[in-house]
């Protein structure tokens, strides 16, 4: 009824509040992944690092660990085109270029720019919109660097409280930033950003740090604390304990989605902006919940 994924079964030797740094040792993120598409209650999910029109990936190379989230504009479908494929193939390409190590870990921004070029140039288009969240650990320098255009997003948490987390990028209401590719009788008429539009930070990170890291059907439905109270749950850094929890914070918004009685973060931002809403927001969800350990190989 769910899907699990994970990335790297490592010895987490941290402890959940942080612990001092050292400089000389390596740190690493210790990450399980759990999502559900929309159409979930139809018994349509797609297999692999995707979750209806959402999609993700996780990946190391030797200098740092990259993830990254990306949600397909569902409109697409409107125009006989499927959303996944351009956010599933703009996290492939991104999956692919830090395998190949074509990045600079304190660029994000540079990591989402390549690959959204490289889709440019097919020769067969691969038409769609998405927006993207890319976080990169520097494994030496203990610099956590990201990079987030649109409504997806990232919280740092640290001893129980949000110590960064990633400023949402809307044009307006319900409408974020996000790259695209349209047919040439569409360019100028659907919304368009660059990816160099992604607002960026750096800052430091301690062993224990949770990070995690979701598309809007996370942030929609789910405020801080509901969330911060799932983490609490997370009593010790194994993957399984990672990935109990990634699992119950995806399931938990995905039951808010469709509860028409609820007042979501979503429902209370239409408030807002003068509109009557109330109940969740029925969307695709990805989770990928990470500890910051020391590396082991």
């Amino acid at each position: 009824m769910f899907s699990v994924l994970s990335y790297g079964r490592l010895v987490a030797r941290a402890v959940l509040g942080g612990l001092s740094q050292t400089d000389s040792r390596d740190y690493s993120l210790v990450t399980a992944s759990c999502g559900f598409g929309k159409d979930f209650r139809k018994g349509i999910l797609k297999k692999g690092m995707c979750y209806g029109d959402d999609a993700c990936f996780i990946a190391r190379h030797r200098s740092a660990d990259v993830l990254g989230v990306a949600d397909g504009v569902g409109g697409w479908r409107d125009y006989g085109v499927d959303p996944s494929q351009f956010s599933g193939t703009l996290m492939r390409t991104c999956e692919r270029l830090v395998k190949e190590g074509r990045f600079v870990p304190s660029s994000p921004v540079g990591i989402l720019t390549t690959s959204y070029y490289e889709l440019l140039q097919n020769k067969v288009p691969l038409l769609g919109s998405s927006t993207a969240c890319i976080v990169v650990l520097d494994r030496q320098s203990h610099r956590l660097h990201t990079a987030n255009l649109g409504d997806s997003g990232f919280l740092v948490v640290r001893g129980g409280e949000v110590v960064h987390r990633s400023d949402e990028q809307q044009h307006y209401f319900n409408t974020p930033f996000q790259l695209s590719i349209a047919p040439p009788e569409a360019e100028g008429v659907v919304l368009s950003d660059s990816p160099e539009a992604a607002d960026s930070s750096s800052f430091d990170v301690q062993l224990g740090d949770i990070i995690l890291t979701a598309t809007d059907g996370l942030f929609d439905n789910m405020p801080d604390y509901m969330i911060l109270q799932e983490l609490k749950k997370l009593k010790n850094t194994n993957y399984e304990s990672i990935q109990q929890t990634a699992r119950s914070i995806a399931e938990q918004a995905h039951v808010l989605a469709y509860d028409p009685n609820y007042m979501s973060p979503f429902a209370q931002f239409a408030c807002d902006n003068g509109l009557n809403v109330r109940g969740g927001k029925p969307d695709d969800i990805t989770v990928l919940l990470s500890i910051v350990a020391e590396y082991t190989d």
